[in-house]
């Protein structure tokens, strides 16, 4: 059996690819460009894949190909009826990257409500020794306990999210696919007027893309932090980065992109300096520890597929044709 990495480098460097040697041949492709990827995947047998699109352009070559396994929860990248159709398994991985994308979300609501990155440029450079004063207050920050945390999206980081927004001390209002007992769910326009911090937590779907748009950013606080670490297409980018031009949103935090790597011709690039942004490059899922749980699921997933079992499949879903 041949076993085919094709974008190794977004996974780190640091992440030990041996434990899917057991299986067979092993092939590890750091990057694959376009023009790479269909001779590649001619011979085999189970393809790893982050990020590359495979689709009915390129997987008509996988003659072999019998399961790919997506080293993410999101699969937007496959082309799952073509898979349905030609009997080519697919499992994603759930549950791995929890804790990692929570506490990137904390953190990066925690930077921005407090103006952190401007009080530590504020000592870097000098102007707290130049001053004269023990303490320096500017900009003025709040505390956040008392305020309210909407999270779009009730998943496991969703979930994890509202744990940690409770911890401190903040009321949680929730916006799930469906109601949840024990959680406070309210629909997407007034959590949309109603939080203080909103961040986002969904999987890209038809439903979900396009969902933070002219009209909800519109219905949001002028204060309000936004905070975006799940598919980049859910949120309309433009109307974002004017609303953080014209003082509309108080703070944005971006993780995820609708093109990646970041385009030159993203609206962010107009941004990209303002105190009260922070972008970070897809890396929220990534914590060391997430990622080694990453790889042992999917020699899991591979381990299940060839016994005969079903496990993480996401081909065989009651929305497959």
């Amino acid at each position: 059996m041949k076993v085919v990495i094709l974008d190794a480098k977004t996974l780190g460097d640091d992440i030990e690819f041996s434990v899917f040697e057991k299986f067979g041949e092993l092939k590890v492709y750091p990057t694959t460009s376009p023009l790479q990827l269909n001779d590649r995947i001619k011979d085999a047998d189970v393809i790893i894949v982050n990020k590359i699109k495979l689709d009915e352009s390129n997987l008509p070559f996988a003659k072999k190909l019998k399961l790919i396994c997506v080293t993410a929860t999101g699969y937007d990248n496959i082309d799952i009826n073509y898979c349905w159709k030609n009997e080519i398994g697919v499992c994603n991985v759930k549950g791995y990257s929890t804790d990692s994308v929570a506490q990137v979300t904390v953190s990066m609501a925690l930077a921005l409500s407090t103006n952190l990155y401007q009080f530590d440029r504020y000592v870097k450079n000098g102007k707290y020794t130049l001053g004269g004063v023990q303490n320096h207050l500017k900009p003025y920050f709040n505390e956040i306990t008392g305020k309210t945390w909407g999270i779009i999206g009730l998943g496991n980081i969703g979930r994890q999210v509202a744990r940690l927004a409770a911890a401190f001390g903040m009321d949680v209002i929730v916006n799930p696919h469906r109601v949840v007992d024990g959680y406070n769910c309210v629909d997407l326009d007034y959590l949309c007027k109603k939080s203080d911090i909103i961040s986002v937590h969904v999987p890209l779907t038809g439903e979900t893309k396009g969902m933070i748009n002219k009209k909800r950013i519109a219905m949001m606080k002028d204060d309000v932090i936004f905070i975006n670490v799940s598919r980049g297409a859910v949120a309309d980018e433009e109307v974002l980065t004017e609303a953080i031009e014209n003082g509309k949103i108080g703070g944005l935090g971006i993780d995820v992109y609708s093109k990646e790597p970041m385009t030159n011709d993203s609206p962010y690039n107009r941004i990209l300096n303002r105190d009260n942004v922070i972008f970070t490059p897809h890396m929220a899922w990534g914590a060391y520890e997430a990622r080694v749980r990453c790889m042992n699921e999917i020699v899991k997933n591979i381990e299940t597929f060839f016994m005969g079992g079903k496990r993480n499949r996401v081909d065989l879903s009651k929305n497959t044709p």
